[in-house]
């Protein structure tokens, strides 16, 4: 009789974080929520920090619950948002919380190093990732500019999933999906680059042992084992990046898809054998970031559900409720103001709503008021969004994109998912919800020898879910509006 296989799943995002337990069992995955927390930002001194003891501390009661439920679980895998790192000691220890990716140090640093290290063309060339300006090469250049004490004094740098990996094992390593999201890594030779490193007076022996998802870090240590309940429980590299192992969990068919994971982030693109790298995906600043088995998320990050939160969080009148809210949106008239959603005046500003008034009366639209007509505007606007870069990964792709799968928690919201099939006008096909967790436990079950590859895996997972299914609709309707959207865009510059 087939046994029951357990696995522990760390699933940390920019705003909360879970413990879950995933269970494989008869050809299909369950979850369970364990634990659930907030991941909040620490502002002290000028800068923006991750609390990593805090999270470390939540892992830790998380797993002192699954021991006092005896749950024998297989091994433990933690994901994380990318970029960020910690930097540690020669005795080993952390030497500061982590500097957050949200932290304005980074304004202007892109510049900065372009114009005084390594012009811009050349670091496209070199790594293909997408230019933002928290991306890791620019954080250490920030920090090396700023006489940051801690960069000086670092022996070791660990991205965050690796971090809390370390806390757990005493062993470090570089895994390759999170090294993928730093603007300092060749996806040709999957290795991190000397001369970027360089540029930023780094040398590889900085960073841990590269190692890919599905293979062992190390086993609990006895201080971790004692504290928790548990025996000699493995840690094991999975894709630490979240959106690696959420594109690990995508339930396709075959490779003619495209993916939008969708949370703060949206993150739409393909899986690819290679890095696509060349001018026009330079042009549009797309992103090659490593996913498992060898293959390239081809892809661009777009601000996504990061308005609609904020702007929840300054409206005092909006229903708690999301499907209420929601529904009041959807009785505004459509398209009346528009936005573009990663115009870079909506990435952090004091005020959401004030930001998107200011937008829509610079463009000589419409001004929304109230919480209806905003989160009416942001829906419109994330869909046409999607479509532009739809548009471009459909030139770019070398084999055609027949369906849309989206993933994550955006992946409940029906209004937008249909949206998003009328603007596209391709089917789109919504879930699992928690793709990201489900991608984590997948790749630990990989380690243990339970799954072969990544179909079996997708296959497993299309089992044991139930995928939403949005056909287009308003083709005229939405076409018109795209032709505004981009007409905005391009006045706007």
């Amino acid at each position: 009789m087939e046994e029951k296989k357990y696995f522990f799943a760390v699933d940390l995002g920019a705003t909360s974080g879970r413990t879950i337990i995933g269970t494989l069992y008869g050809g299909k995955i369950e979850l369970e929520e364990i634990t659930r927390f907030d991941n909040n930002l620490i502002q002290t001194c000028g800068h923006f920090y991750w609390d990593i003891y805090a999270l470390y501390n939540e892992i830790i009661k998380g797993l002192k619950l699954t021991a006092k439920r005896n749950i024998p679980i297989t091994s433990i895998g933690i994901d994380t948002w990318g970029v960020d790192f910690v930097c540690v000691g020669s005795d080993g220890a952390l030497l500061r919380n982590p500097i957050a990716y949200r932290d304005p140090h980074t304004f202007g640093m892109m510049e900065d190093y372009f114009k005084n290290s390594i012009d811009k063309k050349t670091v496209y060339n070199t790594t293909g990732i997408q230019f933002m300006n928290f991306n890791t090469l620019f954080q250490l250049h920030a920090m090396k500019k700023n006489g940051d004490v801690v960069l000086v004094n670092a022996d070791k740098i660990l991205f965050v999933p690796d971090a809390l990996s370390y806390m757990l094992t005493g062993k470090m390593v570089c895994e390759y999906t999170i090294a993928s999201t730093s603007q300092l890594l060749d996806p040709r030779t999957k290795k991190l680059d000397e001369q970027l490193l360089a540029s930023v007076g780094l040398s590889r022996r900085r960073f841990g042992k590269m190692v890919n998802p599905a293979v062992e870090i190390g086993r609990l240590t006895a201080e971790v084992q004692e504290m928790t309940g548990l025996g000699d429980v493995p840690v094991i590299a999975v894709a630490g990046h979240d959106t690696a192992s959420a594109v690990a969990a995508v339930p396709a068919a075959n490779k003619n898809f495209a993916y939008l994971s969708s949370g703060t982030w949206s993150l739409m693109g393909i899986e690819t054998k290679n890095a696509i790298i060349n001018d026009l995906s330079y042009e549009r600043n797309f992103t090659n970031e490593g996913g498992i088995e060898g293959t390239t998320r081809f892809l661009k990050n777009i601000c996504g559900m990061w308005i609609y939160e904020r702007c929840r969080k300054e409206w005092t009148d909006a229903p708690e409720s999301h499907a209420e809210l929601q529904a009041e949106a959807m009785k505004q008239p459509a398209f009346q103001s528009i936005i573009n959603p990663d115009d870079e005046m909506f990435a952090n500003p004091s005020s959401m709503i004030e930001a998107i008034q200011t937008y829509c009366r610079e463009t000589e639209q419409h001004v929304p008021q109230g919480y209806a007509e905003i989160c009416r505007c942001i829906f419109d606007s994330l869909a046409l969004r999607y479509r532009q870069v739809f548009v471009y990964l459909r030139e770019m792709a070398s084999f055609p994109i027949d369906v849309l799968h989206i993933i994550g928690g955006g992946s409940l919201n029906n209004y937008l998912n249909q949206f998003t099939a009328n603007s596209l006008g391709v089917t789109v096909l919504a879930g699992p919800q928690e793709g990201t967790a489900i991608g984590n436990i997948m790749l630990q079950a990989k380690g243990a020898g339970v799954v072969d590859d990544i179909w079996e895996m997708r296959g497993i997972i299309a089992d044991s879910i139930e995928m939403k299914r949005f056909e287009p609709q308003d083709r005229e309707l939405w076409d018109n509006a795209y032709c505004k959207y981009l007409e905005m865009v391009i006045n706007r510059g």
